[in-house]
């Protein structure tokens, strides 16, 4: 169908050519000479330079049938593949174009010299400053914060070594697991080529056609169609080194390495129709959410941690740990946590910081390496070799990209250069013996002597070619409500495609992971619902998966954005103690009226709003609060937007507070006959929905002891509030009941 319109279009294009005469013609064959039809059939695979070739899904390397090991320079088609792919863009990033940037600093708590000689995991009396670009990976550079996607997680610290840049994602995982298929999956999630549609989203035919033919980014698509693509703030999302590495220590051991950030704020996302309505009503809110936080003195922090296997461990597993596809369960390698990251000041300048700043995988410093991973081995090269299009060669001198401990070497000149070297040589050895190599002793980068063997071929060991173990893992290991989200996640990415052979494909490889999911997103998609799993479903689980598994130790509302609602002839006593209760807990609490005028209370007192009810949504906050005051409730009564802003909190899953003559409001807002409301001077909790009908002065107070059973107004909703979401709300079917 899609076809044949299209075919259509262009034969009106062609008519409409002959039509307007000579000029036409002309273009249209001027055009013609730089036109190729890349949907001939009688096309094959070449190089630039017109050679065919056989093999573009594996890099050329040294491999056996158990080992993977280096790829080989002398892979000119490879090299060429990701070499104009880094080149695509000018001057924005190919991907991760889209992103927001912070400084901080990185702190050791216990030396891991077990494993490592780095200075930086030895050294625990070091305060390392670092910078921080968290991104979305599709999305151009004007794209929206809230899109459903990965985001970037890349580090750059200045150690006193030299800079150590950690480029991970917020998830362990990636879709391919060799570097030159990078090239392929970024362009099957980008605009489809002939209309440049849609932005910033895999929602379309040519992602999910890749996902169903490439088998291995089975494990990745399962993550970034859970809750994990739509994280509520950069301060709430893991990150990954998502490659393996390797540490050496002092007495030259050798092990492998996986890198983890885990935040102090817990693991949280929005709900699909917030995340969908926040990239149109504020498509900076991440950025945005982000220098809040630093302005605010609430500095984001994570755990830093490693996992490690000795060197004589790596082929002891079922699956390779060098496979980027691949997680490691923390149940076999625990995460033992040794450090620090605060982000603690914004940046002064966009663009000479976070747009400027460049990271390489390949920059690392003495006592951390590289392992084989074929993902990590591609991206060392292209890495670097990006930034010549977006930067020019002398990238490292820009002020954010420069090291702070001394740098020299005989690199000279080119576009861009700053530096000023005085000296009549610029080369080594010298008659001088001027500026000469260093030693181990004096802290040279060391290249452990690692053993490789096998047969120049463009393959990939026989472990690599397991592909639904761990997606079925990560699957089970969610809980209810992150299953539901994830069936409505995959109904709408394919809801989007209009191929029918895209989405029945996608629904038989669902079958690969777990039967019912299949069936589910089959009958909402309109696929054949499948009778028969594809393969059995192991049933296993693992720790750390599930973001219910990384709620704060204890609760917190720190940085929340709370609303409070009021009119005039609100309560000023509910309205001053509630909001002196949110800002003594960390909490951001908001003042949100029909209009930014002054606002009255009963008493006379007048409060400035933040915001009116039209300029801001209740997707912005984290909760919703609404005072008492009889004359307050009525206009709010009468206010439509006032009242969509109480439903769609309540379909949005979140904390809503109401006290005195409000909370006949809140009852109106979403009467279910599930919920129960306060109706004296009892405090009601009923699906996240805290009310109190009478309260006294004493009902207030600034030191909460958040508390599921609280008998206390403000500290059950405070707890609440620390919830993220009310999922019972959800699972009950309570959310789908109310039009927000």
């Amino acid at each position: 169908m899609a076809a044949n319109i299209m075919q259509s279009v262009q034969n009106g294009v062609d008519t409409l050519a002959g039509a307007v005469g000579i000029q036409g013609s002309k273009k249209q064959q001027d055009m013609a000479r730089d036109t190729k039809d890349y949907m001939d059939k009688n096309n094959r695979l070449t190089t630039d330079y017109g050679v065919k070739q056989s093999n573009t899904d594996q890099w050329l390397r040294v491999v056996n049938e158990n080992r993977t090991g280096p790829a080989l320079l002398e892979d000119a088609a490879g090299r060429e593949k990701i070499h104009r792919f880094d080149h695509e863009r000018i001057p924005e990033r190919v991907v991760h174009a889209r992103g927001a940037g912070a400084f901080g600093t990185f702190t050791l708590h216990e030396s891991a010299e077990d494993v490592t000689n780095a200075g930086i995991l030895t050294d625990t009396s070091r305060s390392t400053p670092l910078f921080v670009r968290f991104s979305t990976v599709l999305g151009s550079r004007g794209s929206a914060d809230t899109v459903r996607d990965v985001r970037g997680f890349a580090i750059k610290m200045y150690t006193e070594e030299g800079n150590w840049d950690l480029v991970g994602n917020d998830i362990p995982v990636f879709f391919v697991q060799d570097a030159i298929k990078f090239t392929d999956v970024i362009h099957a999630g980008k605009p489809e080529p002939h209309n440049e549609v849609p932005q910033a989203q895999t929602a379309h035919n040519n992602f999910w056609d890749f996902q169903y033919l490439h088998t291995e980014a089975t494990h990745m698509f399962m993550w970034a169609q859970s809750d994990r693509g739509i994280p509520r703030s950069y301060r709430m999302m893991q990150g990954f080194g998502v490659n393996t590495f390797t540490l050496t220590n002092a007495k030259g051991e050798l092990h492998y390495v996986k890198f983890h950030w885990t935040p102090e704020l817990g693991v949280h996302s929005f709900v699909w129709d917030e995340a969908l309505k926040l990239a149109g009503q504020d498509p900076d809110y991440h950025r945005k959410d982000l220098e809040e936080a630093i302005t605010n003195g609430a500095y984001p922090k994570w755990k830093f941690g490693i996992q490690t296997i000795a060197e004589a461990d790596l082929d002891k597993f079922e699956f390779d740990p060098l496979d980027a596809t691949k997680l490691w369960p923390e149940e076999d390698f625990p995460v033992r946590y040794i450090g620090t990251m605060e982000l603690n000041r914004v940046v002064d300048e966009y663009f000479p910081q976070t747009e400027q700043v460049a990271f390489c995988t390949s920059h690392v410093v003495p006592g951390i390496g590289f392992s084989d991973d074929p993902l990590l081995q591609g991206r060392n090269f292209s890495y670097f070799d990006t930034q010549l299009s977006r930067l020019g060669i002398n990238w490292q001198e820009l002020p954010i990209n420069r090291p702070v401990c001394p740098f020299m070497n005989n690199n000279r000149d080119g576009q861009g250069r700053h530096t000023i070297t005085k000296g009549t040589v610029n080369y080594w050895p010298n008659r001088f013996e001027a500026t000469k190599p260093a030693t181990v002793a004096e802290g040279a980068y060391y290249d452990y002597p690692m053993k490789v063997e096998g047969m120049k071929q463009r393959l990939l060991s026989k472990k690599f070619s397991e592909h639904f173990n761990q997606a079925q893992l990560f699957y089970n290991s969610l809980s209810d409500h992150e299953k539901w989200h994830t069936v409505k996640a995959l109904a709408f990415e394919l809801d989007h495609c209009d191929d029918e052979v895209v989405y029945n494909r996608m629904c038989e490889r669902l079958a690969d992971i777990d039967l019912e999911l299949a069936q589910k997103v089959a009958e909402l998609v309109g696929a054949p619902i499948p009778q028969k799993a594809g393969r059995p479903n192991h049933g296993k689980k693992a720790k750390n998966l599930s973001q219910m598994d990384f709620l704060p130790e204890t609760p917190t509302i720190a940085t929340r954005r709370v609303a409070i609602i009021i009119a005039d002839g609100f309560d000023a006593t509910a309205y001053y103690g509630v909001k002196a209760a949110l800002a003594a807990a960390g909490a951001l609490p908001f003042t949100i009226a029909p209009k930014r005028s002054p606002i009255k209370s009963s008493e006379g007192k007048e409060v400035k709003p933040d915001h009116n009810l039209e300029g801001q949504r209740s997707t912005m906050f984290d909760s919703i609060f609404v005072p008492g005051g009889a004359q307050s409730v009525e206009t709010l009564r009468k206010n439509g937007r006032a009242l969509h802003w109480v439903r769609e909190a309540f379909g949005h899953l979140k904390a809503i507070g109401a006290t005195g003559e409000a909370v006949s409001f809140i009852k109106d807002a979403c009467a279910l006959p599930a919920m129960t409301f306060s109706e004296s001077g009892d405090v009601v909790e009923s699906y996240g929905v805290v009310t109190a009908s009478q309260t006294t002065p004493q009902s207030f107070k600034e030191k909460i002891s958040m508390a599921a059973d609280a008998k206390d107004f403000v500290d059950a909703y405070t707890f609440q509030i620390s919830q993220h979401k009310n999922w019972k709300r959800e699972m009950d079917g309570l959310a789908d009941m109310v039009a927000y």
